[in-house]
């Protein structure tokens, strides 16, 4: 009877491609939770050269919390960091209409290394938190996130849990647009740059959550995600290829 691949060792099976990545890393207990916003609240927080994608003509806003178990060089998996939780506050854009993909407003997560080597190397709005991340049968997970050294309050806690099978989403569906990002924005001040990952399509399944409270979105400048409940999706666990940036042209 054969073992179950260590994550090690399926990250190692997937880097042998041709892609141009730079790391490798396994994302685990996603959950996407996700409001409509006005696309006039979001603008003008995007930087020159990218607009606000809509589904059906309404915007939206995500927090995704998930935790990184491991990050490794694509080849010799030599480790990039150690395990840490991460946690994101984005919505969706494109380029004139291509190039879909996602801005981050903030990224927090609790890795002094990883918040040092992706704001050096990508010129991404990451913040040091202290999080904890609680899993309990079904799952459901309890989570929670305070930003560190930061002048205003930035916050987020709650429990999320899928409640139905897992399945891709369905293509020209919201749940295909909210998930299925490949490509990532950044500004540094001057110049527009992107990153493509690589990783199989989210085994996604529907989810709820429960006692969230956030002030994400006020530090970031946007409005207060009040009002209805997020509508919310869960994935167990990807193997992401992630690629060095490039500069837009």
């Amino acid at each position: 009877m054969t073992s179950e691949p260590t994550d090690d060792e399926r990250l190692r099976a997937r880097a042998a491609t041709g892609e141009r990545q730079v790391m490798r890393q396994v994302w685990r207990h996603l959950g996407f939770l996700h409001w409509p916003m006005a696309s006039a609240a979001l603008a003008p927080l995007l930087p020159p050269g990218l607009s606000v994608d809509t589904f059906d003509g309404v915007a939206y806003l995500g927090v995704v919390p998930f935790t990184i178990p491991l990050s490794r060089t694509p080849r010799l998996g030599l480790p990039v960091a150690p395990a840490f939780h991460e946690l994101n506050l984005r919505t969706y854009v494109h380029r004139d209409g291509r190039d879909p993909g996602v801005w981050f407003f903030s990224l927090d997560a609790a890795s002094r290394l990883a918040v040092a080597g992706a704001r050096l190397g990508y010129h991404l709005p990451y913040f040091h938190a202290r999080i904890s991340l609680e899993l309990s049968d079904g799952p459901s997970i309890a989570y929670s996130s305070r930003r560190l050294g930061s002048r205003q309050t930035a916050e987020f806690s709650g429990r999320y849990a899928p409640t139905g099978p897992a399945a891709p989403a369905a293509v020209g569906s919201l749940e295909l647009f909210l998930a299925e990002r490949y490509l990532l924005y950044a500004w540094n001040g001057r110049t527009l740059s992107s990153a493509r990952v690589h990783h199989a399509p989210y085994p996604l399944q529907p989810a709820a959550a429960f006692d969230v409270r956030q002030s994400l979105t006020g530090a970031a400048g946007l409005p207060p995600t009040d009002g209805p409940p997020p509508l919310v999706h869960y994935a167990h666990e990807v193997d992401v290829g992630i690629e060095g940036p490039r500069r837009c042209g």
